[in-house]
């Protein structure tokens, strides 16, 4: 007759720790004492872990006998309590990975000086998911389409799926995750409402069950704001996208705070909707903000292998006239390029607009192309993201000095209409999903030094492909209907090449000769692909395949290639890639590095 299975019933409302998560808690600060009364004398022993690695390592951490080789008060009956308390504990955490069959033998070798213990564990085969069963209650389970999207979602995230190796912090966090994003959708209220982890030692499986009480669908409300002394609550109210009465989501209102966040006008922004509500079908978002200082000046120096050595510096008033119009003057001093720029922002309106309106100057001596520009001009912008529209209309006085080269100026005034696209996991560090970008502009007649077209697209893929694997692919175009690229302001036109275009070049080195430099032409393309493999969570390394130019005409025009393999590390202000590229054109090796969606 086989023996009776494990049984780990764990529930939301009781969270009585088990002995596996025992055996994983911080160990205790002072040693265990032996009984009263025994006679001992002080001595001193050396342990040996003969297990698989991963376990190996718990073991040193988490085992007292390991622990506790070093206490100077060590005596035999001490020894031979943590040697006995040593079998329970490594048999909780072979357990706590998968492995609920281990064998374990302490052996104690008193001949040796010091002692020589061996804490050996056979942990033969793991055990193994055989099956899952996750079951949703309440609401959620019959409506359509809030409902079933959700557990479609909750289902095909599960983080332990059959044939995995049971492991109790995998079986922990896979609650957790399903609990997670059942209460991100309108069942902000889901809770566990009973789960069970049944093991059978004899069989090496488990049998594992979670059951959600979705609770009632919740949906948007009214703000309630606190901490707002300087604004008014439009201010807050402006950056927000939802409509009274939607259903709740909670990326929905995470992106809503992302927005205040970066705004400027606040150090500080959380935002929740209280599950606990009598009214779920008209739930109160409680926003609580901590405003900004409202004047900040900053400073820094830097180097990248696109521009070099860089120094900047900006001062920023948030309030600039008492009712939120902000006020960023900036000023670079790069290696290869030099700017000024005065600009003031509006924040959004009813509509949900933001208006900008600014002036800048900038020099920059790239490729033996020397280039002064002055620009002055609005842009105005929706608050979303995910689908943002933009208008601006910009006026530029230009003048090009190619090294071997004539002199040339050039003046437009440039409006523009833009469109994005994100469909994306994460706007700034995104692994899953697409943008794009469309513009369209024209130099208007009469005030411009020719009338002339400008469009220009960009898109970019994440595709993840297994569990750590993912493939970027990027590609981007534009061209300027003009007859030639004269009289047309150098930042209408294009160059390419560098750390976040086509790896391999220096930056902007590809375009058209003019002489001994390398200006900017009326066509460019680039494409791009990237194959990532993460090692875990923080970093990776990556080879990658770029192919770009910028012509003056398409006969006959070509790309330039290149390619290498560079290391990627996960920041909070997105990807950092170091890359070594060979550009096949140039025959030469070089170094990029970049920080942030390049997009």
């Amino acid at each position: 007759m086989s023996p009776a299975p494990w049984l780990f019933a764990l529930s939301l409302a009781l969270s009585c720790p088990t002995a596996v998560d025992a055996a994983l808690a911080a160990p205790a600060s002072t040693p265990p004492q032996a009984e009263a009364g025994e006679p001992g004398r002080a001595l001193s022993y050396r342990v040996e872990v003969i297990a698989p690695p991963p376990l190996k390592a718990t073991l040193e951490r988490n085992v007292g006998l390991v622990r506790w080789q070093e206490f100077a008060e060590m005596t035999v009956d001490l020894l031979e309590q943590l040697a006995r308390e040593a079998i329970e504990e490594t048999r909780n955490a072979a357990a706590a990975v998968g492995y609920f069959s281990a064998e374990i033998d302490v052996r104690i070798d008193r001949s040796a000086d010091p002692i020589a213990v061996t804490l050996k564990v056979d942990t033969g085969p793991a055990t193994r998911i055989e099956s899952v069963r996750i079951v949703v209650t309440g609401p959620a389970a019959t409506d359509v389409p809030l409902g079933t999207e959700a557990i479609a979602r909750l289902t095909q995230g599960w983080g332990l799926p059959e044939g995995e190796v049971f492991r109790q912090s995998a079986w922990t966090s896979a609650k957790q995750r399903a609990r997670t994003t059942l209460a991100g959708s309108p069942y902000a209220a889901a809770r566990i409402a009973r789960s069970e982890a049944v093991i059978d030692p004899e069989r090496r499986s488990a049998d594992l069950a979670v059951d959600l009480d979705s609770g009632p669908a919740f949906r948007f409300g009214k703000f309630e704001i606190t901490g707002l002394v300087k604004y008014g609550t439009s201010l807050v109210q402006n950056f927000s996208t939802i409509t009274p009465g939607e259903p709740y989501s909670e990326a929905v209102l995470n992106q809503f705070l992302r927005r205040l966040n970066a705004s400027g006008y606040f150090a500080s922004v959380q935002g929740r909707v209280d599950p606990d509500t009598a009214h779920p079908e008209d739930a109160t978002v409680d926003i609580a903000v901590i405003e900004a200082p409202t004047r900040r000046l900053e400073g820094g120096v830097g180097y990248s292998t696109d521009v070099q050595f860089r120094a900047n510096a900006n001062y920023r008033d948030v309030n600039f006239d008492g009712r939120g119009l902000q006020l960023l003057a900036d000023g670079r001093l790069e290696t290869k390029i030099q700017s000024g720029s005065l600009r003031f922002s509006r924040p959004p309106n009813d509509s949900g607009w933001i208006a900008t309106f600014g002036a800048g100057i900038e020099h920059t001596d790239i490729e033996s192309l020397v280039t002064r520009t002055a620009a002055a001009g609005t842009r105005w912008h929706t608050i979303e993201e995910r689908n943002e529209t933009a208008l601006s209309a910009t006026y530029y006085l230009d003048e090009q000095q190619p090294a071997g080269s004539s002199r040339q100026t050039a003046y437009a005034l440039y409006p523009e209409y833009e469109r994005n696209w994100r469909r994306v996991d994460d706007l700034v560090a995104p692994t899953t999903g697409w943008m794009a970008s469309a513009f369209a502009g024209a130099g208007v007649p009469g005030v411009s030094t020719r009338t002339f077209g400008r469009l220009r697209g960009r898109f970019a893929w994440w595709l993840p492909f297994g569990q750590s694997n993912e493939l970027n692919v990027r590609v981007e175009g534009g061209a300027v209907l003009a007859g030639s690229r004269d009289g047309i302001p150098s930042k209408l036109l294009f160059r390419t090449g560098g750390s976040t275009t086509v790896r391999g070049y220096d930056y902007e080195s590809l375009g058209v000769t003019d002489g001994s430099a390398i200006v900017p032409g009326r066509y460019y393309g680039v494409a791009s692909v990237d194959a990532i493999r993460w090692v875990d969570e923080l970093w990776g390394f990556a080879a990658f395949v770029d192919a770009g130019n910028a012509v003056d005409s398409l006969s006959g025009a070509r790309l330039a290639l290149g390619y290498g393999v560079g290391g990627r590390v996960r920041t909070p202000l997105g990807p950092f890639r170091l890359d070594v590229a060979y550009g096949q054109d140039a025959h030469t090796v070089r170094v990029h590095f970049s920080v942030g969606l390049t997009f």
